[in-house]
């Protein structure tokens, strides 16, 4: 008789280096994306960069579409993730929390020139790829209601909408001038002027 606990121990085994060659993949993308731009980014590219035939690529996702649709999802959680840290690690001060989100985009691992190029490679794909628009909407939708939030625990009596909005625009703009490289500005600068801006729009 089978044993079920041997049997899930095996599908979890088999399970991860599955997911960890997959997850490569990923990556690979990102890469791809960040040297070559969309037009750049195919199968052969992708598994040249990986390492792999490009039957591997075709084992784990439907085509090329499908592993760049997987790359910006991972992408977008990635630098959530690197939000919601900062605001896990910031003083307990709605203000505070706030500031952290805001300005967490400024930091050496997102104001990236690598990460910079594969964001413009998917912007570039929003205005051809459904997918692509879709989950774009989906990321900055989530962006803006984790903004509002904080700034409802700030100043529950705001128009958080429109306040998000402007602050999303200076955010991005800030954060491309130091993403580029050679801004006339410092990240310190760009924490400055979120702080100023905050405290003239609230």
């Amino acid at each position: 008789m089978t044993d079920p606990q041997a049997t899930e121990a095996r599908a979890s085994f088999y399970r991860a280096p599955a997911d960890a060659r997959r997850q490569d993949l990923v990556a690979a993308c990102a890469r791809v994306l960040a040297a070559k731009g969309a037009q750049g980014c195919t199968v052969r590219a992708i598994c040249a960069e990986a390492g792999v035939s490009p039957g591997l690529l075709r084992h784990y996702f439907a085509g090329i579409g499908d592993v760049i649709a997987e790359t910006y999802r991972h992408t977008g959680r990635q630098v959530q993730s690197a939000l919601e840290q900062a605001v896990a690690n910031a003083p307990d001060e709605p203000k505070d929390r706030l500031l952290a989100y805001l300005t967490a985009s400024f930091a050496p691992e997102i104001a990236d020139g690598a990460l910079l190029s594969t964001w413009l490679a998917f912007w570039s794909l929003t205005r051809t790829d459904p997918i692509i628009a879709r989950l774009h909407h989906e990321i900055y939708s989530d962006y803006r209601q984790g903004l509002e939030a904080l700034l409802d625990a700030y100043r529950p009596d705001a128009d958080q909408r429109l306040i998000a909005i402007a602050l999303t625009a200076l955010v991005d703009g800030l954060w491309l001038e130091l993403s580029l490289g050679d801004a006339p500005f410092s990240a310190q600068d760009a924490r400055k002027l979120a702080g100023q801006w905050l405290d003239a729009l609230v």
